[in-house]
């Protein structure tokens, strides 16, 4: 967002049409990036979200992929980020429910009125 195409490895100005372009995705990734802090804040992490996000990364990935047969190789920072890009979802694919069964299974071994949800009737003395 502050830094425009100069902070992108191995470019120079790219003019005021690609440099509004990266300066507004720069924006909207921070963006993806307080999803993903908000989310793992959540207890349990929701699953659903998780995989939402990972979906929209492994996207990234794949647009990198596209780019790279259409253009040819990036700078050499750039493949990195495209081999993070298509490893890393499916790992988050695959942990995604993890937190909400450790949940679940911590609400089972609870006593019934201490379950999330479920509360022991008060007992008063009228």
């Amino acid at each position: 967002v502050i830094g425009g195409n100069a902070a992108i490895p191995g470019e120079s100005d790219a003019g005021a049409t690609l440099d509004s372009l990266g300066r507004f995705f720069g924006a909207i990734f921070v963006g993806y990036g307080l999803v993903w802090l908000w989310a793992a804040r959540q207890s349990p992490v929701p699953a659903r979200v998780v995989r939402w996000l990972a979906a929209v990364f492994l996207l990234g990935g794949i647009g990198r992929i596209i780019s790279l047969a259409v253009h040819g190789w990036p700078h050499p920072f750039q493949v990195s980020l495209t081999v993070i890009e298509l490893a890393f979802p499916p790992v988050w694919f695959w942990l995604a429910d993890a937190d909400e069964r450790a949940s679940a299974e911590r609400a089972q071994d609870m006593p019934p009125h201490r379950r999330p949800g479920n509360r022991k009737p008060q007992v008063t003395d009228a």
